[in-house]
Formats: structure tokens, C-alpha cells, sequence
């Protein structure tokens, strides 16, 4: 679903840079899942199953192509 558009930015960006960039684009997302467990008093293990799991829907959706 979205491989075309990750693809299409890796083409512009060199191998290093678009690194950089996924990198700083998970690790915020992962801030944010976080975040939304501290306001929601959610445990440590369910905030890991949580990150887990976007990870697995970004593979699958085509994010980390």
C-alpha cells in the first residue's frame, strides 16, 4: 500500500540518509505509543506489545519496504 511511496523516497534520499530518516520517523512513532500509555496508565508489557505491533502492520502495510 504505501511500498510505492517509501520506494519513490528512497530514490531521491541516499541509503544513509533515508536510514536516518526511517529511524527518526519510528522512533517517534514509538514516542508517541509511549506517550499514550503514560496518559492512559498503561502497563510496560502492554506498551511493548503495542510497539510490537506496529512494527508487525508496518511490515505488513509495506512502511518498511
Amino acid at each position: 500500500m504505501f511500498a510505492p511511496f517509501i520506494i519513490l523516497i528512497c530514490n531521491h534520499l541516499d541509503q544513509r540518509q533515508f536510514n536516518r530518516l526511517r529511524s527518526k520517523l519510528i522512533g517517534l512513532h514509538a514516542q508517541t505509543i509511549t506517550d499514550f500509555c503514560h496518559i492512559f496508565s498503561i502497563d510496560d508489557t502492554t506498551r511493548q506489545h503495542l510497539i510490537r505491533m506496529a512494527r508487525y502492520n508496518g511490515k505488513r502495510l509495506g512502511l518498511l519496504a
